[in-house]
């Protein structure tokens, strides 16, 4: 071969190769989402990623399974995660001490007070004297409004004159079930498992909350995302906010993206998906914007009756707390 075609030849597998590289794009942008293994927000992002949500909004969305919620705080803190999933009063207080940690709103959903089927008691006050289950602890969210709420009702705070067992959702579960405790507050997805069952609901948060003047639309879950992050990648973090929208909007109206997720939603039978499904879309955010003095007003009641042990010594809610997506 001579020296003419040997460097024709190398100019052409160089050129073959420019162009074989110009028409290959470069890997999207990853976003780490830590979120405990069985929970709940595992439903929309399996809707994100199955429905190609992330790469038609410029991102590859990785799911880090962790143990639980103090887990995911904790990754978020370390910087292991770009987001997580936790409640505002969480987020609030990182923000208060230094974090530039903000919330995007994921979710409105809540319980109620649940009893048996065949209980006697028909409304809160019929509890006086008698056991209630909470799964959360004693600041739980929900409990506070229903204190609040019981205060303004009744005159008396439900707090004052009930026993409380306080234990993990499926033991408050167990224990309403089979009446070791007489009514139970838990988180909505236990809820919906225990009106499926058969139990029904005598007070909901929603309803409580209403009457306390809050708004119900105030969501207590988001996604928690850093100011800085968001500054260095406008684009991406409002591909995410737009990749949450979308899957809620796909969820919210098709069964039969509910049929591809339930080998996921540990539902024992056709009833207990359903109610989770429905409890799932009932907590839909009618909007990705929250109004500051609705929720400044909701931390309020529930400041009042949790004290520091729930706000971490924070008498408002800081400034610039809660992220549109846009």
């Amino acid at each position: 071969m001579t020296l003419f075609r040997r460097l024709a030849a190398a100019v052409a597998v160089a050129l073959t190769a420019t162009a074989a590289t110009a028409q290959t794009p470069p890997p999207a942008p990853t976003i780490t989402v830590g979120t405990l293994e069985n929970g709940t927000v595992a439903w929309e992002l399996e809707t994100i990623r199955a429905r190609g949500l992330d790469a038609a909004n410029g991102f590859a969305l990785k799911v880090l399974p962790l143990a639980g919620n103090p887990a995911t705080q904790v990754a978020m803190q370390g910087g292991e995660v770009d987001t997580i999933v936790s409640d505002f009063l969480w987020v609030a207080q990182q923000r208060a001490q230094g974090a530039d940690f903000t919330f995007l709103p994921y979710s409105t959903s809540v319980g109620g007070v649940m009893v048996r089927g065949d209980s006697p008691v028909r409304t809160l006050a019929d509890l006086k004297g008698g056991k209630i289950g909470i799964a959360g602890g004693p600041v739980d969210k929900s409990w506070l409004i229903l204190r609040a709420w019981s205060r303004q009702q009744t005159g008396e705070d439900i707090g004052a004159v009930t026993e409380q067992v306080f234990g993990a959702p499926p033991m408050i579960m167990n224990a309403a079930e089979t009446g070791e405790v007489d009514a139970a507050i838990n988180f909505w997805h236990f809820q919906a498992k225990m009106a499926a069952r058969g139990m029904r609901e005598i007070v909901s948060v929603k309803d409580a909350a209403r009457d306390l003047g809050l708004d119900p639309a105030t969501p207590l879950l988001g996604y928690v995302l850093r100011d800085g992050w968001i500054a260095e990648n406008p684009a991406l973090a409002q591909g995410l906010a737009r990749a949450s929208a979308e899957a809620k909007a796909i969820l919210a109206r098709d069964d039969a993206a509910w049929d591809a997720l339930r080998p996921i939603m540990n539902a024992d039978d056709d009833a207990e998906f359903a109610a989770l499904r429905d409890g799932w879309r009932a907590g839909i955010p009618p909007s990705q914007t929250v109004d500051p003095a609705a929720a400044q007003k909701l931390f309020a009641v529930m400041a009042e009756l949790g004290g520091d042990e729930l706000t971490g010594g924070l008498t408002e809610l800081p400034a610039g707390l809660f992220w549109s997506g846009r």
